[in-house]
């Protein structure tokens, strides 16, 4: 049995669509509140309660399941003891077989969103599962606040300067977690996930000037600066300083990688820039 962690988050639940096209293997979807997603239970998917917070619940949600894909928490500065909680309670359930969802670059990254992966992926080393770190590269979703705020200001404004990110959709990242998990290799790796396409975020302005007919510059800010915008729009202070952090060290090639094993996994192109920005702009039509 194959068990996915976070599978009511957008990840989790393109995971599972994948897994099922993949065979029939019986899936446990591990989520908080299951009463609250049984759109994912069928004949072959299991929802189970299964909450970060609450350790000694874990072993029991995971009895029986010989693979278990650990989709990383979204919670920043409480996904250390939440993924060190799965990890004993997959030792404890004899799980044979991990997958991990990292972070590009991991473990030799300063981006202050990488720490929790560099400890993640510690703390398999010192399990003794069998496991592989999918190092995942930027998700093109990401530019999704970056877009709609160039459509509204009229600039993409960030501090990467002219640092490139490996970009790659959801669904690619999903794909590759999904074959990963329900495949023949169970050998503990690491696999830098990289998209076909590496953008700066001149490309990404230029893109969607393209695509408008409209002017749209890209202005380089300092770090602190861009963190105070972030935080101007609402996002939280420490994840604004996460965002803009991993924004000013792009600069520094933090988030590329020229890694080709993702379209090799999935056996396919990635998501293009252009694709992306296209379902962006339809989206924010009126009446769309």
């Amino acid at each position: 049995m194959i068990a996915v962690t976070g599978a009511n988050g957008q990840l989790g639940r393109s995971v599972l669509r994948f897994l099922k096209d993949l065979g029939n293997e019986p899936i446990r979807a591990l989520v908080r509140t299951p009463e609250k997603v049984q759109d994912l239970a069928t004949a072959q998917v299991s929802v189970v309660r299964f909450d970060y917070d609450d350790p000694a619940s874990l072993p029991e949600a995971l009895e029986g399941v010989d693979r278990l894909l650990l989709i990383s928490g979204s919670e920043l500065g409480r996904r250390v003891p939440q993924h060190a909680a799965v990890i004993e309670a997959a030792k404890s359930a004899c799980v044979k077989f991990i997958t991990y969802t990292s972070l590009l670059n991991v473990p030799g990254t300063q981006l202050i969103l990488g720490a929790e992966h560099v400890e993640t992926e510690r703390l398999l080393e010192k399990s003794g599962i069998a496991h592989v770190c999918l190092r995942n590269g930027w998700y093109l979703e990401n530019f999704a606040g970056t877009i709609a705020a160039a459509l509204e200001h009229g600039a993409v404004v960030g501090s990467s300067a002219d640092g490139k990110t490996s970009i790659a959709g959801r669904d690619d990242y999903a794909e590759a977690a999904a074959r990963t998990i329900a495949g023949d290799d169970l050998s503990t790796r690491a696999v830098e996930l990289a998209g076909d396409e590496a953008i700066t975020l001149q490309d990404l302005a230029n893109e969607i000037s393209r695509q408008t007919g409209r002017r749209i510059p890209f202005q380089n800010l300092p770090e602190e600066d861009y963190a105070g915008i972030l935080r101007g729009a609402g996002l939280p202070d420490g994840f604004a300083r996460a965002i803009a952090d991993a924004s000013a060290r792009t600069a520094q090639g933090e988030l590329y990688n020229s890694s080709s094993a993702l379209r090799e996994i999935i056996a396919r192109p990635t998501r293009t820039l252009p694709d992306y920005v296209t379902e962006i702009l339809s989206a924010s039509k009126p009446g769309s």
